[in-house]
């Protein structure tokens, strides 16, 4: 395996994966390898980080694999526009299964689980719903104001929020009733494209077309916001890891970000590949993954320095 980088150090390796597999989103696996879903073959693809290996598993004709995140069940678990459907993969067997939702043209985008293991996901043609993984159950509910339901996360206290692009909102979900609470952004018309939780369940919030960085607090209901650094920038993908640094990825700037909540500085980590498009990021301790869309590589940021 290879060492952790010293104290202080920080270092961004690219992995490529197969030409044409356009990889759109990416989380670590339980056997120390990383998931992604390769939008542009139909596939769920695995990568060995030790020895830069890839396994593809056909999702079926028509896949168009979005989203991927591990559920409790340490199995991969994927928003398929294609299928319209959620996917469920078993990580030993790649046995496939669907679980189809029950009108066409969601637009599936990215998923999460609750604090009592269900499954919810965002469609981006105006819905979010849920999986019972125990009875397959697939309910499904209208979002407010439409298009755009993007980004979702879970919160410490397992509760689900998510992000709407097109309605330039956040809105937490009661998991019981499945009913809302809607919390605009504070920028009009900023966009949210993706939302991440950090430890004290403070919402993260990328504003896709304000070019910006908000932070809401549940408990004050109170916003704010950072313009990251360069003339035009396009942050997208954003995501909190366990020192709660938090990381977004810059289309225009092509680097991945790191932001500290404490100092309120940005750090940008260029990619070595052009038009990189970060669209998803996950991690774990000691590792931030993404996913190059644009360039057929997964990219991994290692640090050995404290947030501080």
């Amino acid at each position: 395996m290879t060492p952790k980088p010293a104290p202080g150090a920080v270092e961004l390796l690219e992995f490529e994966v197969p030409a044409g597999s356009r990889p759109h989103d990416v989380a670590p696996a339980a056997d120390g390898g990383v998931w992604y879903t390769a939008q542009g073959s139909g596939d769920l693809g695995h990568l060995d980080v030790d020895t830069r290996h890839t396994q593809h598993v056909s999702l079926g004709e028509g896949s168009a694999p979005h989203g991927v995140i591990v559920g409790p069940d340490g199995a991969p678990w994927v928003t398929d526009g294609g299928l319209n459907a959620i996917v469920r993969v078993d990580p030993a067997t790649k046995q496939v299964r669907r679980y189809p939702l029950p009108e066409p043209g969601a637009n599936l985008n990215t998923a999460t689980f609750d604090g009592k293991g269900t499954l919810w996901f965002t469609g981006q043609s105006g819905l979010f719903g849920s999986v019972d993984p125990g009875t397959g159950q697939v309910r499904v509910h209208p979002a407010p104001r439409g298009r755009g339901p993007y980004g979702i996360t879970t919160a410490p206290d397992g509760t689900p929020w998510f992000s709407s692009l097109a309605g330039s909102y956040i809105a937490r979900i009661d998991p019981a009733t499945a009913q809302l609470e809607v919390f605009d952004v504070p920028t009009p018309g900023g966009g949210a494209r993706r939302v991440w939780s950090d430890s004290r369940s403070r919402m993260w919030v990328t504003e896709w077309f304000a070019g910006k960085l908000a932070r809401f607090d549940p408990g004050t209901r109170q916003w704010k916001e950072w313009a990251l650094p360069g003339d035009d920038p396009q942050p997208y993908a954003v995501y909190v890891d366990e020192r709660d640094l938090v990381w977004i990825s810059d289309f225009s700037a092509n680097a991945m970000v790191s932001f500290n909540p404490d100092t309120e500085e940005f750090r940008q980590f260029p990619h070595d590949s052009p038009g990189a498009n970060v669209r998803q990021i996950l991690g774990r301790p000691g590792e931030v993954w993404g996913a190059e869309s644009g360039a057929s590589r997964l990219v991994l940021v290692r640090s050995g320095a404290p947030k501080t």
